[in-house]
């Protein structure tokens, strides 16, 4: 399905010829990237349990997030409400509004089946232009801190790195898109 469609941006339901693309692409800018997210993605997507999106920039696969019914863990785990779940751009397609209209997209999906929606951003710096857009967005902090591998941590813990499982979750509120 197109939810999207410009002159130069399309933005679809992920294949799986884009996961390759997109993997390849990760790791030659250095990120700790493996096809099995993607696939995991498709198969969830095949089952009903979120949307696949990929952004398609003049023709090329140039980013991705996915948009899960219910939420996989986390701060909102159990409360029925959508989880946007693994977004990114890659590097040499930023700065050209794909990231902002990804963003448009999942929210519209996600206002579908609830009035709020939640997700977890990384903390160290790699995430810091994903930090900066939602706050600008409008997503705010749920109040549980940050957490560790699915784990709110307690305060003054000292087993925890900087590394891609150390989030913070932030929630928004939306307008529900009812479904026509």
């Amino acid at each position: 399905m197109v939810y999207y469609n410009d002159n130069e941006l399309i933005i679809r339901n992920m294949k799986e010829a884009d996961a390759r693309i997109l993997t390849d692409e990760e790791i030659v800018q250095g990120w700790h990237a493996d096809i099995s997210k993607y696939l995991t993605r498709l198969k969830d997507q095949s089952e009903g349990k979120c949307i696949s999106l990929t952004a398609i920039y003049k023709g090329i696969p140039a980013g991705y997030v996915h948009i899960y019914i219910t939420g996989l863990g986390g701060a909102f785990c159990g409360e029925g409400l959508p989880e946007i779940v693994d977004f990114g751009v890659l590097e040499k397609y930023r700065r050209k509004g794909i990231g902002g209209k990804l963003m448009d997209v999942a929210e519209q999906i996600a206002g579908q089946y609830a009035d709020t929606v939640w997700l977890g951003v990384g903390l160290h710096s790699g995430y810091g232009s994903a930090q900066r857009m939602y706050v600008k967005r409008g997503y705010i902090p749920d109040g549980t801190g940050v957490w560790y591998q699915d784990k709110p941590c307690d305060p003054y813990e000292t087993k925890i790195a900087n590394d891609d499982d150390l989030v913070f979750f932030l929630s928004k509120r939306l307008e529900r898109q009812d479904e026509s």
